[in-house]
């Protein structure tokens, strides 16, 4: 018998994805939201007149040409005018050295100033801007996340192979390898240290490589309104489907009945049963709290135990009584003098200026973002005496603000509000183990293993999101909600739409 109706666990993108396209074929949707608005990791909230944007920093394949485009032309989003375009990718600034250098969308000026700092490289500068330009064309949506692997088989994969034959030796040999060993062939030391922070040292060169692709080839931007607009555009969307959302509703168990997921039971005790379950909740907790740990299998079970997570992050928000026009929107700032963090040493920090819409700050005021990497243990620990957690938020600022004060001379009297969002912060607002608000990390092995959306042995249960899509990412998450309805639509032998049923 099909299906019906859905219960979806988690209002996050990939929750969301999967209520908009289940809406489309015709599936009656019910999500439930722990949080009281949608979004999960791309969040945002506001103090004191100011946004704070926790989320999506950029926005891949923003641009007609790429079927991501399509995506979220699908799912109501992204409209051109809510887009700022993207010039360079980040402004680097590196005190010791003292250095600075924007990573341009023009390769050729990239590959010219690169060289300018380091000519005995160029030999590897020269290869990883061929690479780059090989990557310009670079899909995720055409090379293979259109369509879940569960329903692709081997012709897929040789489709897929096939697109990507232009570029496909970017994809194996040394450009499989991480970016932290790809760079020991660098002669230069800081231009060993910029090219293993252009994102993270432990994901595979290609990863590196288009983003620079999709740069240089206008398919990178940024969100005007935050990621707030770009979620709350998706709600629309699921709304005018039919789509039904509950906030403040945190689910507490799936219901199963002769295998079969039959629906949920919220922490309030209330029943909602429905024909097939989605989670596109934090998937330790689907699995091992909400599920019981009744349904694994060995391969569930060394994923869990032995997978590594993407770090969690502290992040520092300022809203400063200032406009900050001539700056670069995303910074990357290597410190002189780190900063202390109980046994870690902060080495540096992203820094976003948020100078490229109007509905961060009031007129004439700029919201300004630091961000780093951190220890799950630390904040956890430290949270259990809640005085000595909001003193080391407060402390954490301050230094912060310290090293900012040298760039923008009298920012330090200028800041009207602050706030600091730890990994507890994440934990709080998402469930995401140990505060990962990314999954998985994305090495090479991780990044391109296959992760089954369904548990042995349960029936009409799917998981969407990072968890089962590692690397994660907006494209990532949105694809997932979608494979979770075309697996179901096959099942229940239905033609999978992207238009109005």
């Amino acid at each position: 018998m099909a299906r019906e109706s859905m219960a979806i666990i988690g209002a996050g993108l990939a929750g969301l994805s999967a209520g908009c396209y289940a809406q489309m074929n015709g599936y009656r949707t019910h999500i439930f939201e722990h949080h009281a608005k949608p979004g999960g990791v791309a969040a945002w909230w506001e103090r004191k007149g100011y946004l704070v944007d926790g989320g999506i920093h950029f926005l891949m394949g923003a641009r007609p040409g790429q079927a991501t485009y399509g995506l979220y032309r699908e799912l109501g989003t992204a409209s051109p005018d809510s887009l700022a375009e993207m010039n360079s990718y980040v402004h680097l600034i590196d005190e010791g050295a003292g250095r600075r250098l924007d990573i341009t969308r023009d390769l050729s000026r990239l590959g010219h100033d690169l060289k300018g700092w380091s000519p005995r490289d160029g030999r590897v500068i020269d290869e990883m801007v061929a690479g780059a330009r090989a990557m310009r064309r670079y899909d995720m949506g055409a090379m293979g996340l259109d369509e879940p692997r569960e329903l692709s088989g081997v012709w897929g994969g040789v489709k897929v192979a096939w697109k990507m034959r232009p570029a496909l030796k970017y994809f194996v040999g040394k450009y499989s390898r991480p970016v932290a060993d790809y760079v020991r062939a660098i002669r230069d030391p800081w231009l060993r240290q910029l090219v293993v922070n252009l994102f993270l040292p432990e994901v595979p060169v290609w990863f590196v490589l288009s983003l620079l692709g999709m740069l240089a080839e206008g398919q990178m931007a940024l969100l005007r309104g935050g990621c707030g607009d770009f979620v709350l555009s998706i709600e629309k969307r699921l709304k005018e489907l039919g789509g039904e959302v509950a906030y403040n509703a945190t689910v507490s168990e799936i219901l199963v009945e002769n295998d079969h997921a039959v629906g949920v039971r919220l922490a309030d005790g209330s029943v909602h049963r429905a024909d097939a379950v989605v989670s596109a909740a934090d998937g330790y907790s689907t699995i091992y709290k909400l599920l019981g740990g009744r349904y694994l299998s060995e391969s569930v079970e060394r994923r869990y135990k032995d997978w590594r997570l993407i770090r969690p992050t502290v992040m520092v928000t300022f809203g400063v009584a200032r406009e900050f026009n001539a700056e670069a929107p995303l910074n990357m700032i290597f410190l002189k003098d780190p900063i202390a963090l109980g046994a870690e040493r902060i080495a540096g920090f992203s820094l976003r200026i948020f100078n490229y819409g109007t509905r961060f700050a009031p007129p004439g005021k700029t919201v300004v973002q630091a961000m780093f990497e951190t220890e799950w243990d630390y904040w956890s620990e430290l949270r259990k005496e809640k005085p000595r957690y909001d003193a080391e938020k407060e402390r954490v600022a301050v230094e912060v603000l310290k090293r900012l004060e040298p760039y923008y001379p009298g920012m330090s009297a200028q800041v009207e509000m602050t706030d600091v969002a730890t990994p507890y912060t994440t934990w709080r607002y998402t469930f995401n183990h140990r505060g990962a608000y990314m999954g998985w990390l994305p090495t090479p092995q991780q990044i391109m293993a296959r992760v089954d959306r369904t548990l042995p042995g349960l029936g009409d249960f799917y998981m969407a999101g990072q968890w089962v899509m590692p690397g994660g990412g907006v494209p990532a998450c949105l694809y997932s909600g979608r494979h979770v309805v075309q697996m179901l639509c096959r099942k229940d032998g239905k033609r999978f739409s992207t238009s109005l049923p």
